[in-house]
């Protein structure tokens, strides 16, 4: 089965839900007509990454108003659509979170598990920690979610595989200074897997911090299928054959060679 994906580098416009709910419904139906299945946005790509308080006014439940349109848009352009935007579950309690939805509406979210509070980010100060794991089982393949920092955990990404992900959809807001790490460790989670991945990141300058781009698609065996430009906004397309997972598996048999008890003792030692 052959997938075509879409990765929207795009730099928001810093709290304004409605130009950036605008710019995202034109660049789907650039990518539809581009023959995309799935078109994959940045974290929090609806309000912009940099709001600190702000969070709380933008914030929206799922579904939701945004939610709806992105729903509209991918209804009229038959096609899937993953984005990142600030979730309220509950009145003043938020999530940084995933969402995904297709031509039939809503599919899915995820809850980003781990939340940089360290250098300049802050986001403990504004979200709470999401605990699900997900999978979520489309039309286009069995889709894993996660978000940024998640990928410096590569347990976050082995459950998803062992999970079943064909594809794992890393959406991000990196700054340039972080770039090194997120390049090693794109690569490092699909091979280490022989899973597909795609990485979706926000360009442009938001309160003095420049995010980087470099969005690309990853093989099992660590091929770049497709890569976006640095530091400025891009639309690339590239096409993944899950027929692959199969050859790579037998070649890199990581899953089959698994220590589960390995995974025990690391938790036993990290309570000490």
């Amino acid at each position: 089965m052959k997938i075509k994906l879409a990765l929207a580098q795009m730099a928001p416009k810093l709290g304004d839900k409605e130009k950036n709910l605008k710019k995202m419904d034109k660049l789907i139906a650039e990518a539809a007509r581009k023959e995309a299945q799935l078109i994959i946005f940045p974290e929090l790509i609806l309000t912009g990454y940099s709001l600190r308080n702000q969070y709380y006014s933008l914030a929206e439940n799922i579904p939701g108003a945004s939610i709806k349109k992105i729903e509209e848009s991918a209804k009229k352009n038959n096609t899937h659509v993953i984005f990142g935007m600030v979730e309220e579950a509950e009145e003043g309690i938020l999530y940084n979170t995933s969402v995904m939805v297709g031509p039939k509406g809503y599919i899915g979210k995820y809850r980003k598990k781990y939340l940089p509070t360290h250098l300049v980010f802050e986001e403990k100060r504004y979200f709470r920690t999401g605990y699900q794991t997900q999978v979520l089982e489309t039309e286009i393949g069995k889709i894993g979610l996660m978000i940024c920092y998640d990928i410096f955990f590569p347990e976050v990404a082995r459950l998803l595989t062992v999970m079943g992900s064909q594809l794992i959809v890393c959406i991000s807001a990196s700054p340039g200074t972080r770039r090194g790490y997120f390049e090693t460790f794109i690569s490092s989670r699909a091979m280490e897997n022989t899973v597909f991945l795609a990485y979706v990141n926000l360009v442009g300058v938001e309160d003095g911090l420049v995010f980087w781009g470099g969005s690309r698609i990853v093989a099992p065996d660590g091929t770049i299928i497709a890569k976006a430009k640095y530091d400025e906004e891009d639309l690339i397309t590239g096409t993944i054959d899950y027929s692959d997972l199969k050859s790579s598996r037998i070649a890199a048999p990581v899953l089959r060679d698994l220590r589960p008890e390995l995974y025990e003792e690391l938790f036993q030692l990290s309570k000490k």
